[in-house]
Parts: C-alpha cells; structure tokens; sequence
C-alpha cells in the first residue's frame, strides 16, 4: 500500500490530511511521490489516521505469510 492508497482509502484528501496531522499538504504530497518519507515519530500517527498499520504504509506486509 502506498501512502497515496492509504489516505485515499480513509476518505482524506491530502490538506484535511496534512491538518490532523499537523503539517502542510506539500509535506504529503512529497511522501506520495517518494520525494521524502515521514519522521518515525509521525508513523504511529499516519497510521492511525489512515487506519492501516505502520507496516502496511511501509509496504513491508507479507500477504502470502500463513
């Protein structure tokens, strides 16, 4: 899942985005190209908005684990 997919699947567009979360919607828009990726301390938080896990915004699931 890219952050793109993330706050597009929780209804958010990025300024409403970037205004929970404290910071522009340039900001959110660099993490959605891959210009930049959040700081560690603001990943619970995404996550948390978007309702996925830090893991799956990371894009590290594995989907085929048993």
């Amino acid at each position: 899942m890219t952050f793109k997919e993330a706050r597009a699947g929780a209804g958010l567009s990025q300024i409403v985005a970037g205004e929970r979360l404290g910071i522009s919607n340039t900001t959110i828009s660099m993490w959605e190209t891959e210009k930049s990726l959040p700081r560690a301390d603001l990943l619970p938080k995404i996550a948390a908005l978007y309702n996925c896990t830090i893991e799956e915004l990371l894009g590290s699931v594995d989907t085929d684990a048993a």
